[in-house]
């Protein structure tokens, strides 16, 4: 028997695919991460998993906008809310930092700009970059720099946000209750929102979350609050936190 929150869920959905067919992906994109939480609060973790695919979907086509401009702006100036900003794609760097390039991010949504937003640090004594996202949990991973540090190609910045993603997957512990392996991969997808195997990856253990508590009940999701910087838990890519 559908809840009342479920059946508030699927009537965002509903205003989500109308959005994604009119091309309003800011729209479809609220309204999905609306109803995921809803569905977590719920602990109806087939209907969290329903919820990714046209979230993804969003995200992918505001990303695509993003990409196809083939600009790269390299950021490395004090924020300021008069800061103009267009459908490109932005490298944060020092010494400006991840919680920045977060507080970009969100600004650019706020403003409904298809931009996809890249924090790199300093290059390590190994020559590596290593580039962070910041949300309720920190991201970072070390990767190979591009080929010419101050005009990075795109094909790097595509591959840098790839592989950033590809850390807070490898960094889930498997042997955790499901229902808490739900919950860290909803917060690496916090940090790193612009990643589509992440949303697979969160949709999948979803779907094992269902199996699991199908005679049974899930526990409900303990209140997070947002944190930046080093109040964050990090994880790292060697899998350490």
């Amino acid at each position: 028997m559908a809840t009342v929150k479920s059946t508030s869920v699927n009537s965002l959905m509903t205003k989500a695919q109308q959005a994604l067919s009119r091309n309003h992906w800011f729209e479809a994109e609220r309204l999905c991460a609306r109803a995921l939480d809803m569905a977590r609060a719920e602990c109806d973790f087939n209907l969290m998993a329903r919820v990714l695919l046209p979230l993804q979907e969003a995200r992918r086509q505001r990303m695509q906008i993003a990409f196809d401009s083939k600009k790269i702006v390299i950021v490395e100036e004090p924020l300021t809310e008069e800061r103009q900003l267009e459908a490109k794609c932005y490298l944060v760097q020092p010494p400006l930092v991840g919680a920045d390039a977060r507080r970009l991010r969100l600004l650019a949504l706020e403003r409904e700009i298809p931009a996809v937003f890249l924090c790199r640090e300093p290059k390590t004594q190994l020559g590596l970059c290593p580039v962070v996202a910041i949300g309720q949990v920190t991201v970072r991973t070390r990767i190979d720099p591009p080929r010419k540090w101050d005009k990075p190609e795109l094909a790097w910045f595509i591959e840098a946000t790839e592989q950033l993603g590809d850390a807070a997957i490898e960094t889930l512990d498997r042997t955790a209750e499901p229902a808490r392996q739900v919950d860290a991969l909803l917060e690496r997808l916090d940090a790193v929102p612009d990643h589509e195997k992440l949303h697979q990856a969160l949709a999948e253990v979803c779907k094992e979350a269902a199996r699991h508590y199908a005679d049974g009940h899930a526990p409900a999701r303990a209140a997070v609050k947002i944190r930046t910087g080093e109040q964050a838990a990090t994880y790292d890519d060697d899998g350490d936190e």
